[in-house]
């Protein structure tokens, strides 16, 4: 008998004897791998965290083995993962990751709508444009777990020295006018004040003759951090290419379009990209004490310890009457193919349950369950005092537009790529010069050839 054949029997002995010697249940228990790093998690302190949520889970019950594995970081997380699905050895869960990482892997998450109905899970807890805003075609892919909804952020210094009142903190609440008139929170009253908040470094603001757009030092308004595509859905969400695999994009999404190219370029109350890349907005737009509103996700709150005045929050102006949101989100996904998706079920409700705050900690998350969202604005409390307005944030995750702002379509990271180009034409320095609705033209017929390559049309 060879060596290599004697050790393996050794090994085979000793394997035998431990498992004969463990507990019938311990042997007989299911495992559930869960990768990391798709999206966030792969920081050490946020790895500890992981670490003991999964111990934790393991010490609860008898029958399901949580195991993690990490990825480096989140650029190489992809290739990782698309060679375990390759091998056909694909993790049972994956997450943290927002909607445009699981986009990466259309088509590979398990719809959970029938586990949801075995179960009897509670999806009447969240509104139905959260749970929509979860949705693959017709499969639920995912179940809420961080949610980040879009809020006006504003500096009340800067409305204070302009002698106006701040934005109002109640959906469907009338703005106070200087004159003391009421009109409806909209993009209209927005322009309305924010021209009357940029001031240019004479003193003039953008209402005044002799106002100079080319000496801005404040500006009134801003979109910030975020994609062309998510601001054009505050007029209204949209699916990209409809049934007969056609892009039309909708009429609001140009009125948009408009309505920005107007801010910049004529009422000059948004910043141009060269604004934006100045030494007036560092360390960040709003953060830098320079912008007196602006339309963020709630994690922007990550990014202020730098702001030198009082801030508040207040909801998100309406559209032709009607309201929306955009809103970002990171959950937790099973794939497809896991080989145990009832275990893996159990598991992601503990992740987006039981284990969910510890987690939502080490990841600085607004919980996308209703009764955890109180100590997370808690923490958040304490940090920024002149904050009084927490209780906008729970009620704007219902007015999410539908479908989300990074809804999968064919060619979608081509796609977003062109949203992304037409942002940057719209803010460069030649924007002023542009037809915007020749552009917008383009921009939906450049998507339509991105589209039919990718269907292969």
């Amino acid at each position: 008998m060879s060596k290599n054949a004697v050790r393996v029997m050794v090994v085979g002995l000793i394997l035998a004897l431990v498992l004969g010697a463990l507990p019938i249940a311990a042997q007989d228990k299911i495992v559930v791998t869960w990768f990391v790093g798709l999206g966030t998690g792969t920081q050490p302190e946020q790895q500890a965290i992981q670490d003991q949520v999964a111990a934790d889970f393991n010490a609860s019950q008898n029958e399901i083995e949580l195991q993690i594995s990490y990825a480096g970081n989140n650029q190489t997380a992809p290739d990782v993962l698309s060679t375990l699905i390759a091998a056909q050895t694909p993790p049972d869960i994956v997450g943290p990751v927002g909607v445009t990482g699981r986009n990466q892997f259309a088509g590979q998450w398990m719809d959970l709508q029938p586990l949801v109905d075995a179960t009897g899970y509670d999806l009447t807890q969240f509104s139905d444009a959260l749970i929509e805003s979860y949705r693959e075609g017709d499969s639920l892919v995912g179940l809420p777990f961080a949610v980040y909804p879009g809020l006006i952020y504003y500096n009340a210094d800067l409305f204070d020295e302009a002698g106006l009142n701040y934005p109002p903190t109640e959906f469907g609440a009338p703005y106070i006018m200087p004159d003391g008139t009421e009109a409806p929170w909209d993009y209209n009253t927005v322009a309305e004040i924010a021209k009357i908040l940029t001031v240019d470094a004479s003193g003039n603001d953008a209402t005044m003759e002799g106002f100079d757009p080319s000496n801005i030092v404040q500006f009134g308004f801003d979109h910030q951090w975020d994609t062309i595509r998510s601001d054009f859905s505050t007029f209204g969400g949209a699916a990209i290419v409809n049934e007969d695999g056609q892009v039309v994009l909708p009429e609001y999404w140009r009125a948009h379009a408009r309505w920005m190219w107007n801010a910049i370029w004529v009422d000059h109350f948004m910043p141009s990209a060269t604004y934006i890349s100045s030494d007036l907005f560092q360390p960040s737009a709003f953060a830098s004490g320079n912008i007196a509103m602006t339309r963020v996700m709630l994690w922007y709150t990550c990014c202020l310890g730098d702001l030198d005045a009082n801030w508040d929050l207040a909801v998100v102006p309406s559209y032709e009457g009607t309201t929306f949101a955009p809103i970002d989100l990171d959950t937790f996904h099973i794939h497809k193919d896991s080989q145990n998706p009832e275990a893996a079920f159990t598991v992601l409700q503990y992740l987006t349950g039981e284990g969910a705050l510890p987690l939502l900690t080490a990841y600085g998350a607004y919980a996308g369950r209703p009764e955890l969202q109180e100590a997370g604005i808690q923490a958040k409390a304490e940090i920024y005092p002149s904050v009084t307005n927490w209780a906008v944030v729970a009620p704007s995750i219902d007015y999410a537009p539908i479908p989300h702002h990074e809804s999968w379509y064919p060619g979608f990271a081509k796609g977003q790529q062109r949203f992304s180009d037409f942002g940057t034409v719209l803010r460069g320095d030649a924007g002023a010069d542009i037809d915007i609705d020749a552009e917008f033209d383009k921009l939906q017929a450049d998507l339509q050839a991105i589209v039919d390559e990718a269907s292969g049309s």
